[in-house]
C-alpha cells in the first residue's frame, strides 16, 4: 500500500476502512486500478466507501461515489468533508444517489462523460447484511424488506402476491435452490394462514421444506438469495452497468469488477470477453485468446482467469472467501506502441508474469 500520509488532510484521520465494513480484495483492486494524480474515478458501489478511500489515499485524484442505499449516501458525506479538495480546488469525493444501472446518465448531468476508471463490488454490502433492521439476512429476525433504496416493493410484498410459480423461478434461477418449487409451495401454503412479515419467519418456513445438506450452509440461504437478487433486480442492473462503464472510460481507463457468485460472475466474464473480441477459436492457454482481438475492439482483458483473495484475508475476513476479481481497459487510440503495451499488460496478467 501506499504511503498515504502526504494524500491525507492535514490535521484528520483517515481510517483503512469503516468500522465494521472490510472491502474484500482492497489492494487487488488498488493494483488492478492503478489510480493517478488528476484523473477521476467511480465507485459504483460506494457502501462503506473502503475502496474509495484507498483510491483517494493512493492519488490526488477525485471519486465519483454511486450508491441506492440513502444510508450509504449519509455515510459519504463524513468521509468527503474528510477529503475536502484536491490540488486543483475541485471537491475530492462526490455523492450520487442511484443504482450503478444508470451512472452514466447521473454523470452526464454532472458534465462528466468519460472517467480513468470504475470499480464496482457486486451484491449486498456489510452494512445492510449486519443490520437487522434492512431485512436481508436470517441470522436476526427483522422485517422482511431487503430493498437496497428502501423503495418500491419490498421482499414481503413479493413472498406474500407473487404466484407458486413465480417463486419458484425466483428460487431456482436467482438462488440456484435445487428444492426451489418445494419451497414456493411451501410458502404459498403457509401465507394463507398469517402473512410473511419477518425474516425469522420465512426462514424458518424454508428450512422445513429443504433438508439440511452436509456443508454446513443454513437452508434458507439460497432461497433468501434469490429473494433479494429480485427484489432489487440485481442481474439487470449488472448488465446496464457493465455497458456503461465500458462506454465511460476513457483510453487507457481501467474497470475493475469484484463479484461474490457465478450468476455475476458470468455477467461480467462475458461482457468483458464481448468487449476485448476475445477469440474462440485460439486455445486458451495462448495469451492471443484475450488480445488477439483487442486492437480491433477497443478493448484489452487485465485478467485471463478472475482473481482470488489470499488465504490471510479470507481467515481474516470470512465473506473474501468467494470473491473473483476481473479487469479489462480500454486500449489507448493514439498510438500503436501504447496499444501493445496495454496488450502486454493483459498478456502478463494471464501468464503471471510481469509485463
Amino acid at each position: 500500500m501506499p504511503d498515504t500520509s502526504r494524500l491525507t488532510p492535514a490535521g484528520t484521520s483517515v481510517p483503512d476502512h469503516d468500522p465494521g465494513h472490510i472491502p474484500v480484495m482492497r489492494a487487488e483492486v488498488l493494483e488492478a486500478l492503478s489510480p493517478r494524480a488528476g484523473e477521476v474515478y467511480v465507485d459504483g458501489t460506494f457502501g462503506g466507501g473502503g475502496y474509495t478511500n484507498a483510491v483517494l489515499a493512493a492519488a490526488d485524484c477525485r471519486v465519483w461515489g454511486v450508491d441506492r442505499d440513502p444510508d450509504a449516501i449519509a455515510r459519504g458525506r463524513a468521509l468527503s468533508a474528510i477529503w475536502g479538495n484536491g490540488e486543483d480546488g475541485s471537491q475530492r469525493l462526490r455523492l450520487l444517489q442511484g443504482g450503478f444501472g444508470g451512472m452514466r446518465d447521473m454523470l452526464a448531468a454532472e458534465g462528466v462523460t468519460a472517467v480513468d476508471g470504475v470499480m464496482l463490488d457486486l451484491g449486498v454490502s456489510s452494512f445492510q447484511i449486519d443490520d437487522p433492521e434492512r431485512g436481508f439476512s436470517f441470522r436476526a429476525d427483522g422485517p422482511l424488506d431487503m430493498r437496497m433504496e428502501r423503495a418500491g416493493r419490498s421482499a414481503a410484498d413479493l413472498v406474500n402476491s407473487a404466484s407458486e410459480a413465480e417463486l419458484a423461478d425466483i428460487f431456482h434461477h436467482y438462488g440456484e435452490e435445487r428444492h426451489a418449487r418445494r419451497v414456493a409451495r411451501t410458502i404459498v401454503a403457509a401465507r394463507t394462514e398469517t402473512p410473511f412479515s419477518t425474516t425469522g419467519q420465512l426462514a424458518a418456513a424454508i428450512r422445513s421444506a429443504v433438508p439440511a445438506d452436509r456443508s454446513g450452509i443454513d437452508p434458507a440461504t439460497r432461497s433468501f438469495q434469490g429473494l433479494r437478487i429480485a427484489v432489487n433486480d440485481e442481474l439487470g442492473e449488472i448488465e446496464r452497468a457493465l455497458v456503461q462503464a465500458l462506454d465511460l472510460l476513457a483510453p487507457g481507463g481501467r474497470l475493475v469488477v469484484v463479484s461474490f457468485h457465478s450468476l455475476e460472475d458470468r455477467l461480467v466474464k462475458r461482457a468483458m470477453a464481448d468487449a476485448a473480441g476475445r477469440n474462440a477459436g485460439v486455445s486458451r492457454h495462448d495469451p492471443r485468446a484475450f488480445t488477439g482481438g483487442a486492437a480491433e475492439a477497443g478493448y484489452a482483458l487485465l485478467t485471463r482467469k478472475p482473481l482470488r483473495p489470499g488465504d490471510e484475508e479470507c481467515v481474516r475476513n470470512p465473506r473474501a472467501r468467494s470473491a473473483r476479481l476481473r479487469a479489462i481497459a480500454r486500449l489507448r487510440p493514439s498510438t500503436a506502441s501504447s496499444d501493445a503495451a496495454l496488450t502486454r499488460t493483459a498478456a502478463s496478467a494471464a501468464e503471471g508474469t510481469e509485463p
